[in-house]
């Protein structure tokens, strides 16, 4: 499976901004799809999940103002960032999870959102 992650970019704080998570070589209707994302010199973290059956989960310091979603027709994850804050500031990844699998098996490359004050 590769993952490919697109829709990043700089954005004033406030703004929002979508990020695309297309895959190729598997359909992922059963994985489940995760965003994490990595600030300068910070470890990677937990940002949003969502499973098969379109059960989400969301990092505190993101709910209310992001959303998962997927369109298992195009084979590709969003994460919808609203009301951005500087703290958002990362590189987002987007990976996903086979049934059963305790870790995250598939990797994209990451896209660079940077907010401005």
């Amino acid at each position: 499976v590769q993952l490919q992650a697109s829709g990043g970019g700089l954005v004033q704080a406030g703004g929002s901004l979508r990020l695309s998570c297309a895959a190729s070589g598997r359909t992922l209707g059963s994985y489940a799809l995760g965003w994490f994302r990595q600030a300068p010199g910070k470890e990677r973290d937990f940002v949003a999940r969502i499973n098969w059956s379109d059960i989400t989960l969301y990092a505190n310091s993101v709910k209310g103002r992001f959303a998962i979603s997927r369109d298992n027709a195009k084979n590709t994850g969003y994460l919808q960032m609203n009301s951005l804050k500087p703290e958002d500031t990362a590189v987002y990844y987007c990976a996903a999870q086979a049934p059963g699998r305790m870790n995250y098996d598939y990797w994209g490359q990451g896209t660079l959102v940077t907010v401005s004050s």
